[in-house]
Order: C-alpha cells, then structure tokens, then sequence
C-alpha cells in the first residue's frame, strides 16, 4: 500500500508495544482494504463521510463496540500523522469515534449465502485448482471456525496426518487444536496431496497450507477477495466464524465448549452468541407461528 504509507507510519510509533503496533497494523490495513473499494486510493481523498460510512460497516458486521472503538481511535492516529506529514490536506477523523449502534449482534450467513460460498457463485474462479483451494478456505472458515489470521498462518505441521485435527495459533499466541468436519477434511487433503503443488514457484513457502496465485503464503486480504468473488453478497471472513458458533449453539453446544472451539479467554466474549440464537429463535416463531 505505497500511497499510503503505512510502514513509514508504524515506524512513526516509537512509544508503541510492539504487539500493539501490529494490532495497529492491521487495522489500519483493514481501513485501507475498505477505503480502496470505496474508490478511496490515498489519504488526502478521503473523507469524513468515508470514515464514519466505514465505521458504520464495521458495526453492520458484528465487530463489538470496544472493538470498532479502537478501530475508530486507530484511524484518528493515522490520519493525525497523514496531516502532519503533509500526506492529507485536512484530518478527516477528527473527532471521529464509533456509532453508538443499539445491536452488536454479528451476521449470520443464511443458508443460501453458505451455499454459494461453498459451490461458488457466477463470479467464482474456473480454474479447478483455485476453486479447491477455495472451497477448502470456505470449509476451515465456518466448519471449524478459525480467525481469518489463524487460516492464513496455518502450517503443514499443524494439520494432523489424519487431517481430522488441526493446530491453531490465536490472539496471544495461544494454541489449540480443533477438529476438521468431513467435508473441511476432504477438501483439505485434496488441497495438501494434489492442488498446492501447482501455486508452488522456487519463492514458496515450503511450510505454509495456503498460497495465493503467485505462490506466496495466502494474507487475510487474498481471503476477503476470495470471499467476495464467491459470495452472492459482500461477506467478511468473521461471518463464517459467527456462524459455525451459532449453528453450534442452535445444534445444543454447551457454551463452555463453544468458548474453547473459537479460543476466547473469556466467556462474556463467547455470551454475544446466545443474543444471536434467541433472535433467531424469536424470528422463526414470529415468521411461523399462527399467533405469532
């Protein structure tokens, strides 16, 4: 993201942890990915409208309101810095901070939206080695419900030679292993045997499962392009996550095990779900009930 200057910026961070910069780092790569498909191609075109179009996304999507907030407050620090650094005419986040949204109930993908994600939409790549690589990214995604971050970094060594289990590294490091369902399996062992090897180029990683078209190790950004081309409707990478956790509760899923499935350290992290499974009960009743 030349135009944007972004590792000059984080360099600019000098009083920042370096586990809050990469926080940092990605969020504001999340903001441009958005900005860019608004057209948005450097800081001095955006604008306040842009910023708060943006923030209302985040909050469309299900992020938390601490999470839009520091989103919101890395988006100030950037544009800040833009400004100064004579980047930006003006500060366009000036003042900005995250709606005050009523509802933080994240997405959830009805059925024919997983349908096209998993088949393919019109839009989706004919190249059969793509489509595998694909379909097996949209399996990991909501049968097991991994972070988009954790997809991205995972390794050969972490998926079982079974292919039944694999070893995931979250926030702060934290490892857990989580089971594959039979399709993510499936598609994932006919990925590892017979689809990597041709996205392989001498400049491969030797240890990372996915790869993007020119060989290199797939980013969080490959993954949301891949989803956009697929879906019948612009879907983040974390509605997949939202879901595999509300059909596990809707399915009779403990919420403990929900909690250690998706690796949060804390359960009011994992409690948003069960909001997400009662208005979805109270939909259906009010949709099929005669006295509803």
């Amino acid at each position: 993201m030349p135009s944007w200057d972004l590792p000059l910026w984080l360099e600019s961070l000098t009083r920042v942890a370096p586990s809050t910069r990469d926080v940092y780092s990605r969020d504001m790569r999340d903001a441009v990915l958005w900005l860019e498909t608004q057209q948005v191609d450097s800081p001095n075109a955006a604008t306040r409208r842009h910023l708060r179009r943006y923030l209302a996304f985040l909050d469309s999507e299900g992020y938390a309101r601490r999470t839009t907030a520091r989103k919101a407050s890395v988006v100030r620090r950037y544009f800040d810095w833009a400004r100064r650094t004579d980047r930006a005419d003006s500060d366009p986040a000036a003042g900005l901070s995250a709606p005050r949204g009523s509802s933080t109930l994240p997405r959830i993908l009805s059925a024919p939206e997983l349908d096209a994600l998993v088949e393919g939409s019109p839009r989706s790549d004919d190249d059969p080695v793509i489509n595998l690589r694909d379909r097996t990214i949209v399996e990991l995604l909501y049968g097991s419900g991994l972070r988009v971050s954790e997809l991205c970094g995972l390794t050969r060594a972490d998926v079982a030679p079974e292919f039944d289990v694999i070893t995931v590294w979250g926030k702060g490091n934290k490892q857990r292993r989580l089971p594959l369902s039979k399709p993510a399996a499936e598609e994932l062992s006919s990925w590892l045997e017979r689809g990597r090897q041709d996205l392989t180029t001498s400049e491969s990683p030797a240890d990372a499962v996915f790869l993007n078209r020119r060989g290199r190790a797939l980013s969080p950004r490959d993954v949301r392009r891949i989803l956009d081309r697929r879906a019948v409707s612009p879907t983040h990478p974390h509605a997949l996550r939202h879901t595999f956790a509300t059909h596990l509760l809707d399915g009779g899923a403990d919420l403990r095990s929900v909690q250690e499935l998706l690796g949060h350290s804390d359960l009011a992290t994992t409690q948003i779900y069960t909001r997400v499974s009662r208005e979805r009960l109270r939909d259906i009743h009010r949709q099929t009930h005669p006295r509803a």
